[in-house]
């Protein structure tokens, strides 16, 4: 069952000479204003996917950090380890802190390098999070737009919101 759409003004723009294959494979009408909207979206996703990459690096890059910082068993490398009471893991920090107090400035010097990692991943991944919230609301809005315009030429609200939209932009691009 296809739930109707509100039918817009009859001004929604020309139909180009481009058309789609329906769910049925029947061919249907592409208005310039849908290839253009559809376009947006195509170029919105291709951000979205570059965006998503740059947010997996400062990801990998806090994983990274965090392995540098500490890979033992245990929670306190300046109590516990530093005491002898637990074993001191691999990592950078543990072997440095081996030699405690003697290797002092190498271990801050360290911790330092570790600490600004971190700090400029967690900034990389609030903004990449953040410009991935402003693209959710920009791919509703031009969603909501090409949804409008295809309903408007007797296209279902159920094909407007499932259609390949890379496809619909090049339709007609030929």
């Amino acid at each position: 069952m296809t739930v109707p759409c509100h039918v817009g003004s009859p001004g929604q723009g020309r139909l180009a000479a481009a058309v789609v294959a329906g769910e049925s494979g029947a061919s249907r009408p592409v208005p310039d204003r849908a290839r253009e909207l559809a376009g947006r979206l195509s170029a919105l996703f291709e951000q979205d996917v570059e965006i998503v990459g740059r947010l997996s690096d400062a990801q990998r890059c806090l994983r990274g950090a965090n392995e540098r910082l500490w890979s033992g068993l245990s929670p306190d490398v300046f109590g516990l380890v530093c005491d002898d009471a637990a074993p001191a893991g691999e990592s950078e920090i543990a072997a440095l802190s081996a030699g405690w107090p003697g290797s002092r400035a190498e271990l801050l010097e360290a911790l330092q390098q570790i600490y600004w990692t971190i700090h400029r991943a967690s900034c990389q991944c609030q903004f990449a999070c953040e410009e991935r919230r402003q693209l959710a609301v920009e791919v509703g809005e031009v969603s909501q737009q090409l949804t409008e315009v295809l309903c408007a030429i007797g296209w279902s609200a159920a094909d407007a919101q499932t259609v390949d939209v890379h496809e619909l932009a090049r339709a007609g691009a030929g």
